[in-house]
């Protein structure tokens, strides 16, 4: 006899920062909630994400700056040593006491939580196979899928002996020597964190630039900057196959996309950090006709819902476009105030979304590029942008000054802000108090009339002219 199901007014599938930030939410509503989750609680970003790759890059930021300690007079910081087996002891141990408070959370909320994998049996009923053997059976009214997505890794002769972005926060060692692939954000942060703590780089770009889809001006400079910085940077090029050599050490072939010309580089780990995939396939949504888009994101409108009343998807599983956790989080947040607090139009409004690369230096954009702007508003758009050196590059060699660009792109007589791009120190904390304007609707006007902070290098976008 099967085991009689559970009821609740909310099932959340994936406990990541979406899920948990909508079920803990419908919570406070006074629904009664159920959450699943696979793995370990907080998803991506607090295992395999943000949270890990924040602390790395620390490290990171921390080791160049005992590089330019030396232009301001400090001495006995020109070889530091790193413990990175230490350094993942305890970036490991934040991890898991965060996995503790996700828990905590849940309980305090009291929302029912269970280990195991979900699939849909009914529109409104799942069966969650318990990671302790047995099934569970949950019938629900609204159900949500935050399940979020993975990594993959091309299909190459050799892909088992590469690791992922998911990976990287495994290694045991800094690697000596590394081959990364992948010109997105995460490959280009991975890159720059693994140079700056100290490994030969060598980085795999299928293109010319990085970060295809910012501004020009961040690709240019970026792409510049990591080149000045002494990363091997591949252009145009591709891995094709990876073979292992014995001592740990690996050869990797890769081919000239335009000539198709084949090199060899031997390093001891290769990183393949080329995009996700939404986690969808054990789900068996297709077999009650959820409707998914080419990349098998599920279809989602400008309220979460899919084609299936009551069913609803956030985050990066769903085809909204920023895989971002503040953005699942808000629109979690919103949906269970829709569905559960009495507020029938409650959704996330998704023009004008901050973003940033922790790259080195950092990257920070909110709305749209150039060419988008031109594309949208043609010859409307005016264009304000700048580059210098910041004042902390002042006391260092001109071959060790990084640089700082910043573009403003505005539409109209009125010049209403309609995009920022910023790279330099501190970008990422500058950009969360201009995105506040923007999304405002500040013009160009009202950065003028903000009084500048002196010495900085934001004060550049009040002064621009």
């Amino acid at each position: 006899m099967a085991p009689i199901p559970k009821e609740c007014d909310y099932l959340v599938i994936g406990i990541g920062s979406g899920g948990i930030a909508s079920g803990r939410r419908a919570a406070k509503h006074g629904a009664k909630v159920i959450a699943v989750e696979s793995k370990r609680y907080g998803g991506t970003c607090v295992n395999v994400g943000c949270v890990p790759k924040k602390v790395t890059w620390n490290a990171a930021a921390i080791a160049e700056t005992f590089r330019d300690a030396k232009a301001y007079g400090f001495g006995g910081y020109e070889t530091p040593t790193f413990d990175w087996p230490q350094f993942k002891k305890k970036r490991d141990a934040y991890v898991k006491r965060l996995n503790g408070i996700y828990e905590t959370n849940l309980n305090k909320d009291h929302i029912e939580h269970m280990k195991g994998r979900a699939k849909f049996v009914a529109k409104d009923e799942v069966e969650v196979a318990l990671e302790g053997g047995g099934t569970q059976r949950i019938r629900a009214k609204h159900i949500l899928i935050a399940t979020g997505g993975r990594p993959k890794i091309p299909d190459i002769p050799g892909k088992e002996l590469c690791i992922d972005s998911d990976g990287f926060f495994d290694l045991e060692q800094l690697p000596k020597k590394i081959a990364t692939s992948g010109a997105g954000y995460i490959g280009v942060e991975m890159s720059g964190m693994l140079h700056s703590l100290g490994s030969e780089v060598h980085f795999f770009i299928r293109q010319q630039k990085l970060l295809r889809t910012f501004d020009p001006m961040i690709q240019d400079t970026v792409t510049k900057e990591y080149e000045r910085q002494g990363v091997n940077l591949h252009k145009g090029s591709q891995i094709t196959k990876v073979e292992d050599i014995g001592n740990g050490q690996k050869r990797v072939t890769y081919q000239e996309t335009e000539t198709k010309k084949e090199s060899t580089v031997e390093v001891d780990t290769v990183l393949f950090a080329v995009g996700r995939v939404p986690e969808i396939e054990d789900l068996h949504i297709k077999d009650f006709g959820i409707k998914l888009n080419e990349a098998n994101h599920v279809v989602v409108d400008d309220y979460q819902n899919t084609n299936i009343p009551n069913v609803y998807a956030i985050g990066d599983v769903s085809n909204s476009g920023f895989e971002l956790t503040p953005v699942a989080i808000a629109a979690g947040r919103r949906l269970s105030d829709r569905l559960f607090g009495g507020k029938p139009d409650s959704h996330l409004d998704y023009s004008n979304i901050p973003s940033v690369v922790f790259a080195h230096p950092e990257i920070g954009s909110i709305g749209l590029t150039e060419p988008e702007a031109r594309e949208k508003y043609g010859d409307k758009v005016k264009i304000y942008k700048t580059q210098f050196t910041g004042m902390y590059y002042a006391m260092m060699d001109p071959e060790d000054k990084g640089p700082t660009a910043y573009k403003i792109v505005c539409v109209g007589d009125e010049e209403k802000v309609v995009g920022l791009h910023i790279m330099g120190q501190g970008s990422s904390e500058i950009l969360q108090g201009f995105g506040v304007a923007i999304k405002m609707g500040a013009t160009k006007k009202d950065f003028d009339n903000c009084v500048a902070i002196h010495p900085v290098s934001a004060e550049e976008l009040v002064t621009m002219t």
